[in-house]
């Protein structure tokens, strides 16, 4: 017969951790349906072990989540580099500074980063990095040893360090920003945008092959300002622009007859447009809210 009671306690024990774990799977995979998936898979693998065997719970699940990560990771590389245009990790609204491990690791500018990392790498980075683990723990969540994975670390931060921004702007700051460039796309103020982006900005746009997109990185402000405000010529009159917090940065979501048609989000350093990210693959807008 079950015992009801132990079943109950390693339940309650997982649905702590799952905000935890959703946060990591998200920020290795790049997509809310694999990283369900990998949270799904993890506690499937807990409720089949040995719970008695288990000292730390909490490491426990870190790890088989990470192991998870990192085969499906593996599994879907070769997916992504025969990705038609650039790949863009699925957008996931944040409307609160308070979700889970928020930081500047959530952003979609800093995710497209992580793609240049090997899985092993990307695994070692977040757990020391964004989720403060020792290498104790991340020897035990890769089966590596301790001075392996500080090699993974030491080369994930060779590999990131012109990456994150040295000064991340605070919220008002960047919503401020965001709106004076907002305004200044939609008046087509050409000289307002060239003072609003940063010298390389780049814009980038998902479609998947799906819709139509810019099948390369737009490089340079010059030409970033030229293709954002060729885009907001070509948009339809019934469009709808809802602001909200896009992987925690300033963004908005176009909306067509109520149903997303693209997320528009602004990567900001040092007090300059740095990033403009456009996903329009219908595939990453399906988890998205209707148009209130």
């Amino acid at each position: 017969m079950p015992d009801f009671a132990a079943t109950d306690d390693s339940a309650a024990t997982f649905e702590a951790e799952r905000p935890r774990l959703r946060a990591l799977a998200y920020r290795m995979l790049g997509t809310l349906g694999d990283a369900e998936d990998a949270v799904q898979d993890t506690y499937l693998r807990w409720h089949r072990t040995d719970r008695s065997a288990v000292r730390t719970p909490q490491a426990w699940l870190v790890s088989a989540c990470t192991r998870i990560c990192i085969d499906r990771l593996r599994r879907v590389r070769t997916e992504r580099a025969a990705y038609i245009g650039p790949w863009l990790p699925e957008p996931m609204i944040v409307e609160t500074q308070d979700s889970a491990a928020l930081d500047d690791t959530l952003s979609l500018a800093f995710l497209v980063v992580l793609e240049r990392l090997s899985p092993s790498e990307r695994a070692a980075w977040l757990l020391h990095e964004a989720f403060e683990h020792d290498y104790t723990d991340i020897a035990r969540a890769l089966d590596k040893s301790e001075a392996a994975c500080r090699q993974l670390v030491s080369r994930a931060r060779q590999h990131l360090k012109e990456a994150r921004p040295r000064f991340a702007p605070d919220r008002a700051a960047a919503d401020g920003l965001a709106g004076r460039f907002l305004r200044a796309c939609v008046a087509h103020d050409r000289a307002a945008l060239m003072d609003l982006l940063a010298f390389n900005a780049e814009a980038w746009t998902d479609g998947g092959g799906k819709v139509r997109s810019a099948l390369n990185v737009i490089v340079g402000a010059d030409r970033v300002m030229r293709f954002v405000l060729g885009i907001m010529r070509k948009q339809p009159a019934d469009l709808q622009l809802r602001p909200v917090r896009i992987n925690g940065m300033p963004g908005l979501i176009g909306y067509v007859h109520g149903t997303p048609r693209h997320t528009f989000s602004l990567d900001i350093v040092d007090g300059r447009v740095a990033g403009v990210y456009i996903v329009r693959n219908p595939d990453k807008l399906r988890h998205l809210p209707p148009m209130p």
